[in-house]
C-alpha cells in the first residue's frame, strides 16, 4: 500500500542501496535525491539534491565491513539534514557495527559502541532503529528514542512453512539463549543449548549439548554470523549428537574472512540469513538463504509517521 505523505523523504548512503530500494517501493515513495562523490585525497562529499525543510527524513545505513567508512558517511549526511532544516532525522541502521564493544573487557580499552552512540547523537540523530542489537544494553547508550526490532519472527516464519517435524532450536552459547527461547516459542518446538570450554572446532570434546537432539532437525539461531567458527563447531558437536539435519539462521551475515567457504563444505544444510548487511560478491554457495527484512522496517517507518502505539515490539 502506498504511503502518502508529502513529508516524509527516505535516503540511502552506499551500504544497503537494495534494501532501502525495497523500503521506498513497499512505502509507494520515491527514493531521496542525494549524491555521495570523493574529493582527491579520499575526503567524503556529500550533496542532498531536493528540499527537506519540515520533512521527516529516513537514512538507511549499516556499519558493516566497510563499517569506518559508512559511519563517515552516515555522520555527515547526518549533519546535511540538520543543516537542511529536516523535521527530524531518524537513523535506520539495520546492523549497529561496533557492537561487540559494549564494554570493558579489559583495563584500559574503550566502549566503542558507547562512542558510536555519542557521535550520532552530537551530528543530530533524533531516533534511531535499528534490529537485534549484539547487546540490549546499547539502547541505554542512547539518549534518544531506540527503536530495537527483532529479526526472529522473519528466520521462524521460514521455518514454520518448511514444516519439518522433530525439530530443535539450538542456543550455540550462553548469550544465545534468550533468542532461542523466542524462536522456540513461535514455532512451539523445544530447545537446547552448548555448554562449551572452548570454541576450537577441532575440539568437539570440551562441549556439551543440554537438551534432547538425537534424530532432530536442528536450528542454531544467533544475532550474527562472523568468521563461522562458532556455527561450524556447534554443527560438528550437533553431528555426534545424532542430530537428523542442521540449519543455521543469523539476522546479521558478517560473513568475514573465508567464511562462505567453510560454510560450503561444512554440514550445514542451509544458512538462513536477512540483509541487513548485503552478501559479499565472493558469496558461491547455494546453501545460503537470504530473507528481506524491507517489510519490517517499512511496517517500523509506518507506525512512527503515523505515531501508533502498541506493547510490542516488531
Amino acid at each position: 500500500m502506498a504511503y502518502q505523505n508529502s513529508n516524509i523523504r527516505v535516503f540511502s548512503l552506499n551500504s544497503n542501496l537494495q534494501l532501502t530500494q525495497e523500503i521506498v517501493d513497499l512505502l509507494g515513495i520515491e527514493l531521496g535525491k542525494s549524491s555521495i562523490k570523493r574529493f582527491s585525497d579520499g575526503e567524503i562529499q556529500l550533496n542532498i539534491e531536493e528540499s527537506i525543510r519540515g520533512c521527516d527524513t529516513y537514512l538507511v545505513q549499516s556499519i558493516s565491513r566497510l563499517g569506518n567508512e559508512y559511519i563517515m558517511e552516515l555522520l555527515i549526511m547526518i549533519d546535511a539534514l540538520k543543516r537542511a532544516s529536516a523535521k527530524s532525522i531518524n537513523v535506520v541502521i539495520p546492523y549497529y557495527g561496533y557492537a561487540r564493544q559494549d564494554r570493558k573487557s579489559g583495563a584500559r580499552q574503550p566502549i566503542t559502541a558507547k562512542l558510536i552512540a555519542n557521535l550520532l547523537e552530537t551530528a543530530g540523530a533524533t531516533r534511531v532503529l535499528t534490529i537485534d542489537l549484539h547487546a540490549a544494553s546499547i539502547e541505554g547508550f542512547f539518549n534518544i528514542p531506540v527503536d530495537q526490532l527483532s529479526g526472529i519472527p522473519t528466520l521462524s516464519d521460514y521455518f514454520a512453512e518448511k514444516n519439518f517435524s522433530d525439530v530443535v532450536v539450538v542456543a550455540p552459547d550462553n548469550s544465545s539463549v534468550l533468542r532461542a527461547r523466542k524462536m522456540a516459542s513461535l514455532l512451539n518446538v523445544p530447545i537446547a543449548f552448548i555448554d562449551r570450554r572452548c570454541y576450537n572446532p577441532e575440539e568437539p570434546a570440551k562441549v556439551n549439548v543440554i537438551g534432547e537432539v538425537k534424530e532432530k532437525t536442528a536450528i542454531i539461531i544467533d544475532d550474527m554470523i562472523d568468521t563461522g567458527e562458532n556455527l561450524l563447531l556447534t554443527t560438528n558437536v550437533l553431528m555426534e549428537h545424532g542430530v537428523k539435519d542442521v540449519y543455521g539462521c543469523f539476522t546479521h551475515a558478517v560473513l568475514s574472512g573465508s567464511s562462505i567457504e567453510k560454510i560450503a563444505r561444512s554440514n550445514i544444510k542451509e544458512l538462513i540469513v536477512t540483509n541487513t548487511i548485503p552478501l559479499p560478491e565472493t558469496n558461491n554457495t547455494e546453501k545460503i538463504k537470504v530473507l528481506s527484512i524491507a517489510p519490517l522496517l517499512t511496517e517500523s517507518i509506518r507506525r512512527i509517521q503515523n505515531k501508533i502505539c502498541t506493547n510490542t515490539m516488531l
